[in-house]
């Protein structure tokens, strides 16, 4: 095990992506004890599946306005800066925020607040990528999924503990815990990362411009990106992974509790299981098709998420057995497609320009997202199943994307990017 390529490539990182891989625990610990149960939270507290997809949406909305900010605010802050006061004002804030909840306004607070996620989530990325050897990409990412899968098994306590003291108070519990351990990793990341060189360089270049003159220079940075199909291709998948991780996110608890009649402490037996099949695809199936181009894998990877949806809505009352087999599906196609997907943006992006064109993308896919948690939510009021028939379209759009992605690829320098 000790001479495994995860393994040797965990202990042979340094600097910015060490700081960053290290400290994902004390974001995914919290994060997966109270994700699988924040819509019927809210549904406890008198929240309809309208205003749970509204809320959604309006999140989204404002994401739009701050993903165009992002580059320009890892650019003039610097990657690693930017990184600790986002990260604190996105997610422990929030946090506190749901701790509290009464009721919609509540919620629709912190979905606002929460919003700001897609700042950090750009200087995090690349003080992540920016001096880490390309060679290893793969791998920093698939460890960054580990990290939160490993995590993923303490969720089963959160289900004893709502057996024990009931949804609400749990909840509350949890979201207080998780404000703490998130001011800690911000902190624990900032104490171990260093600027990036490619920071140094934009702290500089940007250090007299104002917002507006570094905004005027994003039209340049968009005609090269419309020139470069498959950086195209690659933001159509990543739209469609956002698209039906939204639905999922918000839905998939509903249809379990109130279609399917599994009881909410029972909700936590499926990250467990999604968390165990993932672990060991890592470390099993991924170095087996590493040799190959990336267009089959990603094609069977969204062809099986077609599958899992089928299984999920067509799944009897108290139906466990269909719901852990599209639990192993999906958590095998999202082991083998988001690692891929997650590199294919980073070889794809100019490096001088990584923060602005991220910044690009990230809106054109908040804007076609945006209105699917209302479009979703008002689906879910009809019928809970068809949200997920929504996501069925999606993967087999994607299926086609990842063809055409392959194809484009290989006409050009990437050709022959592995898969790890």
């Amino acid at each position: 095990m000790n001479n495994h390529s995860l393994i040797t490539t965990l202990k042979s990182l340094r600097g910015n992506p060490r700081g960053c891989v290290y400290t994902e625990p004390l974001w995914g610990i919290p994060f997966n004890l109270y994700a699988p149960y924040v819509s019927i939270y809210m549904l406890a507290l008198g929240l309809s599946d309208k205003q749970i997809g509204l809320i959604v949406s309006i999140s989204w909305g404002f994401q739009i306005v701050l993903a165009l900010l992002s580059g320009v605010v890892t650019d003039k802050l610097g990657r690693r800066r930017t990184t600790l006061i986002f990260d604190i004002l996105s997610w422990s804030v929030p946090a506190l925020i749901s701790a509290l909840a009464q009721n919609f306004w509540y919620f629709l607070a912190a979905g606002i607040v929460n919003s700001v996620w897609r700042i950090v989530h750009n200087s995090w990325t690349c003080l992540l990528v920016e001096d880490a050897d390309q060679s290893q990409l793969v791998d920093i990412y698939t460890w960054i999924y580990i990290a939160n899968i490993m995590v993923g098994f303490i969720a089963p306590l959160a289900g004893a503990l709502i057996g024990v003291f009931s949804l609400v108070p749990t909840m509350r519990g949890l979201y207080i815990f998780a404000a703490v351990m998130f001011t800690l990793k911000a902190v624990a990341t900032y104490q171990m990362t260093q600027e990036t060189g490619q920071g140094q360089v934009r702290l500089h270049e940007t250090r007299h411009q104002s917002v507006i003159s570094v905004l005027g220079e994003y039209k340049g940075v968009l005609r090269t990106l419309l020139n470069t199909p498959q950086t195209l291709y690659t933001a159509g998948i990543m739209l469609v992974l956002s698209i039906s991780s939204m639905i999922s996110g918000s839905f998939w608890s509903i249809i379990v509790t109130e279609k399917l009649h599994i009881p909410a402490q029972n909700l936590a037996i499926f990250p467990f299981v999604k968390s165990a099949i993932m672990l060991l695809f890592f470390f099993v199936v991924m170095p087996r098709i590493s040799t190959m181009h990336f267009k089959l894998p990603l094609m069977l990877g969204f062809l099986g998420f077609v599958l899992s949806q089928l299984l999920l809505i067509t799944a009897p009352d108290q139906g466990y057995f269909f719901l852990i087999l599209s639990v192993f599906l999906e958590a095998c196609c999202f082991a083998a497609v988001s690692p891929l997907v997650d590199q294919m943006i980073v070889l794809t992006i100019d490096p001088k320009e990584r923060a602005r064109i991220q910044s690009i993308l990230y809106v054109g896919i908040i804007l076609l997202t945006s209105p699917f948690g209302w479009i979703a939510g008002t689906l879910s009021g009809v019928n809970k199943g068809l949200p997920f028939i929504l996501n069925i379209v999606l993967f087999a759009v994607g299926a086609v994307l990842a063809y055409l992605t392959g194809k484009a690829s290989q006409k050009g320098p990437a050709a022959e990017a592995p898969v790890a």
